[in-house]
C-alpha cells in the first residue's frame, strides 16, 4: 500500500479539526509519514476531487499488538469511508485499537453502529500560568541541566525503565528519539536532566514541548524517574523545574496527557492546579478489552 504526501494529509487534518475542535492525527502518525515506508506503518487513503477525502494510518508493534488512526473530510462524511477503513485495519489486525482523539460525536456514532467499545481513556489536563509556578529548590545529592549531544543512551535507558509498562512510551528506540529531536518544535534546553551526584548516573527527566510558540500553549511532553531513585523526592522537583521553564518560555497555559484511571497522578496534577480539558479515547470490538 503506497502514502498520501504529508502535506495532504495535514491539510486533511486541518479540515477536520476547523470542524471538530480537535486535532484527529497523533504525532506518531505524522512522523511515520515524514519517515522512510516500514512494513509496520500501513497508509490508507480516499483521494477526492480536491484534496484528501480520507485517511487512515495503522501501526503494527513489535509485540503483536496494533493501533489505528482514521479521518475523514467533513464533506465527505457519511459515505462509508470510516466503516471501510475500520474493516481494513481489524483485518489485518483482529485486536487492533483504534484512537478517537476528543471522542467527537461523529467519532462515537461510528462506533456504536460498528459494536465497539471504549478501552482506554487518555485525559487532557491544563492549566493556567501563573505566579503559582515558583523555582524549585533541587534535592540534596543532585544537579540539574540540560539535554547535550550525548545524553541519548541515558536518557532512552531512564525511559525505558520509567515506562516499562506503557503501552507507547516504553517503546522509545534511539531513531524514535531523533524523528522528535529533528522536528522544529525541540529545544533542548526544554530537556531537563536530574543526576545523581555521587554516581553520575540520570535519574529523572522532564522532556517540555512547545509546538507552535504562537499558541500560547506548553506541555509537559515526557516526564521519568529512574525507579532505582523512586522516593527520594525527584518526581515533584522534575515536575516543577519543567514548569518554571515552561513559564519562562512566556506560554499561558501547559497541559499534559495522563491516563483517566491512574488516579494517584490525576490527583497530583491537580495539586498543581490542572484539570481536565479534553479526552482522547481508544475504541475495540468486544473481547479486547
Amino acid at each position: 500500500m503506497d502514502r498520501p504526501a504529508l502535506s495532504d494529509v495535514v491539510t486533511l487534518a486541518d479540515a477536520a479539526q476547523a470542524v471538530d475542535g480537535v486535532a484527529p492525527l497523533s504525532e506518531a502518525t505524522f512522523l511515520a509519514l515524514d519517515a522512510p515506508a516500514s512494513d509496520q506503518d500501513l497508509h490508507g487513503y480516499v483521494q477526492g476531487a480536491g484534496g484528501l477525502d480520507a485517511y487512515s494510518h495503522l501501526r503494527l508493534e513489535d509485540d503483536g499488538t496494533a493501533w489505528a488512526e482514521i479521518v475523514v473530510h467533513p464533506h465527505a462524511r457519511r459515505h462509508g469511508h470510516a466503516s471501510r477503513f475500520l474493516e481494513f485495519v481489524r483485518n489485518q489486525n483482529p485486536q487492533v485499537r483504534v484512537w478517537a482523539h476528543g471522542d467527537v460525536p461523529a467519532a462515537q456514532e461510528t462506533a456504536r453502529h460498528r459494536g465497539m467499545q471504549v478501552v482506554r481513556d487518555l485525559w487532557v489536563m491544563s492549566r493556567p500560568v501563573d505566579d503559582s509556578i515558583t523555582d524549585p529548590v533541587v534535592p540534596e545529592g543532585f544537579s540539574a541541566r540540560s539535554f547535550r549531544t550525548g545524553d541519548e543512551e541515558d536518557w532512552l535507558a531512564v525511559n525505558a525503565r520509567a515506562f516499562a509498562h506503557h503501552p507507547e512510551q516504553g517503546r522509545m528506540t534511539l531513531p524514535d528519539l531523533q524523528a522528535r529531536m529533528a522536528e522544529p518544535w525541540f529545544d533542548p534546553s526544554g530537556l531537563l536532566l536530574v543526576f545523581d551526584d555521587a554516581t553520575g548516573r540520570l535519574a529523572a527527566s522532564h522532556w517540555t514541548k512547545i509546538a507552535e510558540q504562537s499558541s500560547g500553549v506548553g506541555e509537559v511532553y515526557v516526564v521519568a524517574v529512574d525507579p532505582e531513585f523512586q522516593g527520594r523526592g525527584l518526581g515533584g522537583y522534575v515536575t516543577s523545574i519543567g514548569l518554571a521553564h515552561l513559564r519562562d518560555k512566556a506560554v499561558r497555559e501547559i497541559e499534559l496527557y495522563v491516563e483517566g484511571d491512574n488516579e494517584p497522578a490525576i490527583a497530583t496534577y491537580r495539586r498543581r492546579g490542572f484539570e481536565r480539558s479534553a479526552q482522547d479515547v481508544m475504541y475495540a470490538w468486544p473481547g479486547q478489552a
